[in-house]
């Protein structure tokens, strides 16, 4: 079993700069991806930024040059630097690890005011 804890949502206006982080419990052995989706009031749930543990990497398109994600593997941590942000980025956001079934996480609330 995985457990996975966010940390770093909030409030913040827009241009600003927020990081998410996700801990994640149990062993990194088998973890094939993880990454960060968001769902926004009234709208389908859609992945964000995804990374393998290959190094590739994929990004929604309007995160691209926004948004980073990365990882701290000693730690069995994954981020998500999100900069230059919009009020369109307003979502819940979920953190997500795929080894063999998929985890998500509780999800943290992002506001970008205007």
């Amino acid at each position: 079993q995985v457990q996975l804890v966010e940390s770093g949502g909030g409030l913040v206006q827009a241009g600003g700069s927020l990081r998410l982080s996700c801990a994640a419990s149990g062993s990194r052995i088998g973890i094939t991806i993880m990454g960060w989706y968001r769902q926004a009031p009234g709208k389908q749930r859609e992945s964000v930024a995804l990374l393998t543990t290959l190094g590739t990497t994929n990004y929604a398109d309007s995160v691209k040059g926004r948004f980073t994600i990365s990882r701290d593997g000693a730690k069995n941590t994954v981020y998500l630097q999100m900069n230059s942000l919009k009020p369109e980025d307003t979502a819940v956001y979920y953190c997500y690890l795929r080894r063999g079934p998929d985890y998500w996480g509780q999800g943290t609330q992002v506001t970008v005011s205007s």
